[in-house]
């Protein structure tokens, strides 16, 4: 086993990336305090090919060298845009007939790995504060919230984490459009 160097990857430009197929996947960050977890959530969203991503409320938003950090150039190549309020934006994103899924510890959550994605569907996976985690009025709107099942002492993963694991089992359930 040899470990391969960059050239040998075979990864895209970002001109190229701009291009292709995306899977039909959309994040919405509301309210994430930190501006590594931004760019990490960015750098996940670049590699696994999502749609856009929405930065809301108190989100930090690019050109911003703490999110370079992490975004490691992923901040040129995803699609995004910014929105005060984030009810709003999702309400349209339902409009446009995407399914919201609030990645949250509710009473009525579904288990990531029994959650079926519907290839047919659209999504936005709404990921919350660091410490508040996701709204009650953006849950209201939601008809599914998924919940990373865990068997440690704490009560929840980081939220670059959580994107990361969420965005890759979209990613898997999708990988044939790419």
């Amino acid at each position: 086993m040899r470990k391969l160097k960059l050239e040998e990857l075979g990864r895209v430009d970002v001109e190229t990336y701009q291009q292709q197929s995306k899977i039909p996947v959309v994040v919405l960050c509301d309210n994430i305090r930190s501006m590594h977890n931004v760019g990490s959530i960015f750098r996940t969203a670049d590699a696994f090919s999502i749609e856009k991503i929405h930065l809301c409320g108190i989100t930090a938003r690019p050109p911003h060298k703490e999110i370079r950090k992490t975004a490691l150039g992923s901040t040129e190549s995803v699609v995004w845009d910014y929105h005060e309020n984030a009810s709003e934006i999702l309400k349209d994103l339902i409009s446009q007939d995407y399914t919201p899924i609030a990645i949250e510890q509710v009473d009525k959550s579904v288990s990531l790995e029994s959650f079926a994605v519907e290839n047919e569907k659209k999504y936005v996976v709404i990921l919350g504060n660091e410490v508040e985690g996701v709204q009650q009025d953006l849950i209201d709107m939601c008809n599914i919230a998924l919940e990373i099942p865990q068997s440690g002492t704490k009560h929840s993963l980081n939220v670059s984490v959580c994107s990361g694991i969420v965005m890759w089992k979209f990613y898997q359930a999708f990988l044939d459009r790419i």
